[in-house]
């Protein structure tokens, strides 16, 4: 599982895609939803609006699997 730190409350699942290098842009998002199987915390999922928090998990089949990590309050830099 990999972990994807994230520095906003949420990001969308098109977003997601993009930081895990699963795409090479945000267009290719619904494409890739269409063709692909993608579960957000075990469900089904096909929005690409779909907001992601800390602690959700998202496994792409034959791809991978993602943890959404959330900086601590009033932390705003990733390292």
């Amino acid at each position: 599982m990999e972990n994807l730190t994230i520095d906003t409350e949420f990001i969308t699942l098109g977003q997601l895609l993009k930081m895990a290098n699963v795409i090479s842009s945000g267009g290719m998002a619904k494409w890739f939803l269409d063709e692909h199987i993608v579960y957000v915390n075990g469900e089904e999922e096909q929005r690409r609006g779909k907001k992601l928090r800390d602690g959700d998990i998202i496994k792409i089949q034959d791809i991978g699997t993602y943890k959404v990590i959330g900086l601590p309050d009033g932390q705003t830099d990733v390292y």
